[in-house]
C-alpha cells in the first residue's frame, strides 16, 4: 500500500453495513432473528426479532379442533415430541376435567422421560462437536437412535409421533415393549458412561466451557430463567 492510500485508510469515516443474521440454529427456523449494524467486525447495534414458532403454529391452532392441534406439537420441538404433546393434552385435560386411565399415564410418563434422554444425548452430542469432540457425538446418536427406534415401534413415526390424544392414547403398546425397554437401558447406560468418559474431565473441553457464560443469581432473576439455567 502507498503512502497516499495508508493515509487515506486512516483517514476514513467509519461505514455501518445493515445485516440480517439467522435463523442461530438449523432447529430456529421462523423463531429468531438479529438485525446488525456492523462496522467492520465490531457489532454497533443490533435489533431482535422473535418470530412465531416453526412458521406460525400459534395461529394454525386457532383454526383447529382439540384433536388437530396435537400433531402440530411435535413440531415445536423436533426433540421432545412426546414432551409437547403432553403439555398440551394435559391442558386441555384439564380445562375439560378429563381423568386419564392410570396406564394411560404411565406410558406417557414413560415415553417422555425416553425422550427426555434422547433430547439430552443430542445436547451432549452438540456442545461436544461446538467444542472441538467429535467422538463422543457418535456414542451419543447411538443412543438417541436407539430410543427413536423405540418410538417408532410404538407410534409408526421416529420424530411426529401424533400418539397422545386429549384423555388417553391413540392405542395401545406394542406387546414386546416391556422386553424392548428393558433391553435397551443397560445400552443406553453404556452410551452415558462412554460419552461421559470423554467429555466430563477432558482438558481441553473444560478449557473452552468452564467460566463462561456466567449468569448471577441476579441477573437470572431478572431475566426470568428458569429450571437448570436458573439452578
Amino acid at each position: 500500500m502507498t503512502e497516499s492510500a495508508s493515509a487515506q485508510a486512516a483517514n476514513a469515516e467509519p461505514m455501518e453495513m445493515l445485516l440480517n443474521m439467522g435463523p442461530q440454529h438449523p432447529s430456529t427456523h421462523g423463531v429468531f432473528r438479529m438485525v446488525l449494524w456492523v462496522d467492520g467486525e465490531k457489532i454497533v447495534d443490533m435489533e431482535p426479532h422473535i418470530g412465531y414458532l416453526h412458521r406460525g403454529s400459534e395461529k394454525l391452532c386457532e383454526g383447529e379442533q382439540y384433536h388437530q392441534i396435537i400433531t402440530l406439537f411435535d413440531r415445536m420441538d423436533y426433540i421432545a415430541n412426546f414432551n409437547n404433546e403432553l403439555v398440551y393434552c394435559m391442558a386441555v385435560e384439564k380445562l375439560m376435567g378429563l381423568e386419564v386411565p392410570p396406564r394411560a399415564e404411565y406410558v406417557r410418563v414413560i415415553l417422555c422421560e425416553l425422550n427426555r434422554i434422547a433430547s439430552h444425548l443430542l445436547f451432549v452430542a452438540a456442545i461436544g462437536l461446538d467444542a472441538g469432540a467429535i467422538t463422543p457425538s457418535m456414542f451419543c446418536f447411538r443412543g438417541r437412535e436407539r430410543i427413536q427406534d423405540l418410538f417408532e415401534s410404538v407410534s409408526g413415526a421416529r420424530m411426529m409421533h401424533n400418539y397422545l390424544r386429549v384423555g388417553g392414547l391413540k392405542e395401545d403398546l406394542p406387546e414386546d415393549f416391556s422386553q424392548s425397554v428393558a433391553a435397551l437401558l443397560p445400552l443406553l447406560r453404556e452410551d452415558v458412561e462412554e460419552s461421559d468418559k470423554l467429555l466430563t474431565f477432558n482438558e481441553i473441553f473444560l478449557a473452552r466451557l468452564k467460566d463462561v457464560g456466567v449468569i448471577s443469581a441476579e441477573d437470572a432473576l431478572d431475566y426470568g430463567l428458569t429450571g437448570p439455567c436458573l439452578r
